[in-house]
């Protein structure tokens, strides 16, 4: 048994100010029970499981672990003894070896037993633990993969390989943080198994973090509700999550300004990925999409399926071996991988957030919104291109310099390394607009996403959760583009939060008739807010209809059990 007494725990933040993230927290948690916490960003979740982990300190109370006492204060054997009782998976890890799945538990097994699992003597290992790591393998449905190279499996059988990892350890306590919110349905459905048969055959006590109700609803014996660093409601997992849900906002209602004006097409898409000494290979082929302006579209299917590939393509960000993706600008269609200067024209019509955006920490968001207009707002092209004159940079070059604006920082970086130039060259030829013009273009968008235009002088730690996410919108849409590509920036939001993120973008729609292409494995949100879905299937366009039903045909063919209820 876990005993939490009067836990508490305070941050201190770069400007000297004091943030308690959790507050005289008292909890028990069973033997061989499934415990789930909930509860919006910032509420203490992840601060409370990394104290039971035993890497967190701690300002004042006790944890007790099958009659052992431990205090802030306690001599670091009894944090060491904590450490050896509990193991625990974050969302987002995936260290492990560039071995076979049978290998990389094998490692770890002798790790535990000798100390340096980087020092393992695989003559010996296998005769010593072989049979165990095919017993572990087994226990979180992987057998079938012993023998498939850990970097080319999927993302969710790398989680399920992480957790037999963690299991070699011989745990009394599982935590698991978010260990399936950014998985596709059939991913999280496997996770979600492996879980729960670790809990029935080893009889591991399990902690788990989650925001998403139908992950409880599914798994959880008890729900705790955690709000700003305090336990506010703990019972059954229905019954909590109503207690959750029951300020969310409701569904706004906004007829989306279709006007059967074609925006973009795709036209016989092909590109093939190889994966070596894995077997796997994803073909993309005959990729044909139409969407019209002020349309809605989602993009949905499995994880690998080629969703994110096809926006990167239409974004212009990598290029097909076939076909072509075509956009009207000016009464004519513009191949977005012919290099040139109408090609700018249409990407300052284009905005991206991928799946790692991230607000600046340093700067505040009116700094940041001028850099984006210095990318992205009018005549911007018109002065990049007096300047790229004066530097003698043809027009060609220049349009492949604004191609990586559109790029995640880093991977921006790595291009520009690559052809011999460093980041001051896109702060030359885009440089930020003036703070006198910010406000102009920030406050119809600010207005649309019900955001103070008093955030402007605020940095990135000064906002909550919800304003994060929506100042990083206000980033994306401050030029007013056409095109809104989404490459899954909100799967790990809180319902409730997420609730008003699908809002605004309908706000948005309605308000500026902002064409949205995204991917998303949110169903609920899927449905929120799309006018029309696209399914793909291994790298081809299977199903192109109404959002509710391609979602429920999805959920079937993902074989999602957690999203069927009590079907």
């Amino acid at each position: 048994m876990i005993k939490v007494e009067n836990l508490s725990k305070t941050f201190k933040i770069e400007n000297g100010e004091e943030i308690k993230a959790l507050d005289d927290i008292n909890l028990e948690i069973n033997d061989g029970e499934i415990v789930g916490i909930i509860g919006k960003s910032g509420s203490g979740k992840t601060t409370l499981l990394r104290i039971l982990r035993g890497v967190e300190s701690f300002d004042s109370g006790n944890i007790v672990l099958n009659g052992t006492k431990i205090s802030p204060d306690s001599n670091p054997y009894y944090f060491t003894k904590l450490k050896k009782a509990t193991a625990i998976h974050l969302q987002r890890s995936f260290g492990l070896w560039s071995e076979t799945a049978f290998d990389n538990i094998i490692r770890k097994l002798y790790g535990v037993k000798y100390g340096d699992e980087a020092m393992a003597d695989f003559e010996y290992a296998y005769d010593e633990f072989g049979d165990e790591a095919l017993e572990l393998l087994k226990l979180v449905g992987l057998e079938n993969k012993a023998n498939h190279f850990a970097p080319v499996l999927s993302g969710g059988e790398k989680q399920r390989l992480i957790m037999a990892r963690q299991l070699a350890k011989k745990p009394e306590v599982l935590l698991l943080d978010e260990p399936a919110t950014m998985s596709c349905p059939q991913t999280k459905q496997e996770i979600l198994d492996a879980i729960k048969n670790i809990n029935k055959e080893l009889g591991v006590t399990i902690v788990l973090v989650s925001h998403l109700p139908e992950i409880h609803e599914y798994l959880a014996d008890r729900l705790i509700l955690m709000e700003k660093g305090q336990i506010v409601d703990e019972g059954s997992p229905r019954d909590v999550i109503k207690e959750f849900l029951k300020d969310i906002e409701p569904v706004e209602s906004y007829p989306p300004l279709v006007d059967k004006s074609p925006l973009l097409k795709t036209i016989d898409l092909k590109k093939r990925f190889f994966l070596m000494n894995g077997g796997s290979v994803l073909d993309i082929k005959d990729v044909n999409i139409e969407i019209n302006k002020g349309e809605m579209v989602s993009l949905i299917g499995h994880s690998g399926a080629g969703k994110t590939v096809i926006l990167r393509i239409i974004g212009g960000l990598d290029f097909p071996e076939g076909g072509r993706v075509c956009f009207k600008f000016n009464s004519k269609w513009i191949d977005m991988h012919q290099a040139g200067i109408d090609r700018m024209e249409i990407r300052r019509k284009m905005s991206f957030m991928h799946q790692e955006f991230a607000l600046v920490h340093h700067a505040t968001i009116k700094d940041q919104i001028a850099s984006r207009l210095g990318v992205k707002g009018e005549n911007v092209i018109y002065e990049a291109k007096k300047k790229a004159k004066e530097l003698e940079i043809s027009d060609m070059v220049l349009d492949v310099l604004y191609q990586l604006t559109d790029l995640p920082e880093n991977e921006a970086k790595l291009r520009l390394e690559k052809i011999g130039l460093n980041a001051e060259i896109l702060d030359i030829l885009f440089p930020s607009f003036p703070d006198t013009e910010v406000k102009k273009y920030a406050a119809p968008i600010f207005d649309a996403l019900r955001l103070p235009l008093e955030i402007l002088d605020r940095k990135s730690y000064e906002l909550s959760g919800g304003q994060k996410v929506r100042a990083t919108m206000a980033l994306a849409l401050a030029s007013e583009p056409e095109l809104l590509i989404l490459d899954e920036p909100f799967g790990d939001l809180d319902p409730i939060t997420l609730r008003s993120v699908s809002n605004a973008l309908k706000r948005i729609n309605n308000k500026f008739q902002t064409t949205f292409l995204m991917v998303s494995h949110h169903i609920d949100f899927i449905k929120e807010v799309s006018t029309r879905s696209l399914m793909m299937e291994k790298g081809k366009l299977v199903l192109d209809g109404n959002p509710e039903d391609l979602c429920e045909e999805f959920i079937k063919r993902s074989q999602a059990q957690y999203l069927m209820g009590d079907e």
